[in-house]
């Protein structure tokens, strides 16, 4: 009987343990970027000359040629990333795929609101997308561009966010963050980046130019 009270007992402290642990769980698990904190990082004047096809291409080489098997070796491939100014978000993906799970779609949201606010409009930006080391190098490469793909697709089509704007490219887990723990989850995650001005106008053309000279002189 005695046992029997001592086990109710734990078995209540136990419950009402997890009862106050629910609402930090949950508070984390929600926790997420303002739209006013994406355009305060977001708004800083960059400029970045970046070859995607040939980063692209690095990558799969590296790949292909069995080049630091080991993840804690491989250099970064864009180590010129990290000096621009970005973001970093969770998107969250059903597993082994670039579908885009709806709970994320909150955040994405976020970051539309915040690319089309006046202060972010007048630049590009960068979708790169990461994976954790788990399964194939090869495979996690090309998953990776195509979950970079997804949000970019979402962005556009989704939150009607310019697609001149917005470039993605994946990285697999050759970029790692956390290179001690290559399987962690905290390497996989998506950035996004300042990579430089957003032309609005297209140049003149000559013949253009010599029109609009001509009928200036013409009002005066």
């Amino acid at each position: 009987m005695l046992l029997g009270r001592k086990l109710r007992g734990i078995g209540l402290l136990l419950g009402v343990s997890a009862l106050f642990a629910l609402p930090v769980a949950a508070a984390h698990a929600q926790t997420a970027t303002s739209t006013a904190d994406i355009i305060e990082k977001l708004a800083v004047e960059a400029e970045a000359d970046l070859d995607l096809p040939a980063l692209r291409q690095q990558a799969a080489d590296r790949i292909k040629a069995r080049a630091d098997a080991q993840p804690q070796k491989r250099p970064p491939i864009a180590p010129q990333l990290t000096k621009l100014p970005q973001v970093r978000f969770d998107i969250v993906f059903d597993q082994d795929s670039s579908l885009i799970r709806p709970a994320s779609y909150q955040t994405i949201g976020s970051i539309a609101d915040a690319l089309t606010d006046p202060k972010l409009r007048p630049y590009r930006y960068l979708i790169v997308d990461h994976v954790e080391a788990a399964g194939r190098r090869d495979h996690n490469l090309i998953l990776s561009q195509r979950r970079a793909d997804s949000i970019r697709d979402v962005l556009v089509n989704t939150f009607k966010v310019s697609p001149k704007r917005l470039q993605a490219l994946g990285l697999g887990e050759e970029q790692l963050q956390d290179i001690n723990r290559p399987a962690s989850p905290a390497n996989a995650r998506v950035q996004i980046i300042a990579v430089g001005k957003f032309e609005t106008a297209e140049p003149a053309t000559p013949a253009a130019a010599a029109k609009g000279a001509a009928a200036a002189k013409k009002k005066r």
